[in-house]
């Protein structure tokens, strides 16, 4: 099944943009997923194809009309039912891993991007739209955002990394920021890597990966650290599972 990706955005040049690159662009080419922008303006039935209007109560900047905006949206109701509607906004809920995953299983997004001052409310009254942010600051309009959630999704598509594992030991997936990483050469700037990652001691470079993970997420992001405490604790990233035989 083609995880489909339907962009509702006023530029719809900018796709597949960075999303035709590397893991995603190769999905892409692979049939892995599908890049369908919808023009807005399209939708707009005056002969200046206008999509925005002052604020109801004053105020600076433009409103994105909901009468336009309905038709855009009922258009890719229409192509993709069982697709999530979402509208990337900084008032949305934060995205997270968990949501990430739960995206990446169903048959595909239709997202909506804003531009101006934003969406005029009336149209998330009147159909079931998600809002997500990705951040707290404000960018001047949604594709940006549509860019960040489609590539945290298509990389978790089937066959799209390399090795499926890579998705499972990443920051996140067990509420910890993840571990540090070394390569070659071992001995670089004076700094060499550290020596249980070669001792080749399977159970010691977990341990050292789990606290180090536990160190980096109560020193960088507490509210992650005092979530994860109260979680059942996971085993160590990496370490070996023995299957009990009867």
């Amino acid at each position: 099944m083609t995880f489909t990706a339907q962009i509702l955005t006023l530029y719809p040049e900018m796709f597949p943009g960075p999303l035709g690159f590397s893991l995603a662009g190769r999905a892409l080419e692979e049939g892995r997923w599908s890049c369908a922008p919808i023009p807005i303006r399209d939708f707009a039935t005056d002969r200046h194809k206008s999509v925005d209007d002052t604020p109801a109560g004053g105020g600076a900047g433009m409103v994105l009309r909901a009468d336009v905006l309905a038709r855009a949206v009922d258009h890719a109701l229409e192509r993709a039912p069982d697709a999530p509607l979402i509208a990337m906004t900084p008032r949305g809920k934060p995205l997270i891993q968990r949501h990430v995953r739960e995206l990446a299983a169903g048959p595909g997004l239709s997202i909506l991007c804003g531009r101006f001052e934003g969406f005029d409310q009336r149209l998330f009254d009147a159909r079931q739209i998600e809002e997500i942010s990705i951040g707290d600051y404000v960018l001047s309009g949604g594709e940006i955002g549509a860019f960040a959630l489609l590539d945290a999704c298509i990389r978790l598509l089937p066959g799209v990394m390399g090795a499926a594992s890579s998705g499972e030991e990443e920051s996140f997936e067990d509420g910890l920021l993840e571990y540090p990483h070394y390569t070659r050469p071992q001995l670089w700037e004076g700094r060499t890597i550290p020596e249980v990652l070669r001792s080749g001691d399977h159970a010691r470079i977990a341990a050292w990966r789990k606290t180090q993970a536990e160190a980096i997420t109560r020193s960088r992001r507490p509210d992650l650290w005092e979530r994860h405490r109260g979680a059942p604790d996971p085993p160590p990233s990496g370490a070996r599972r023995e299957t009990k035989k009867d």
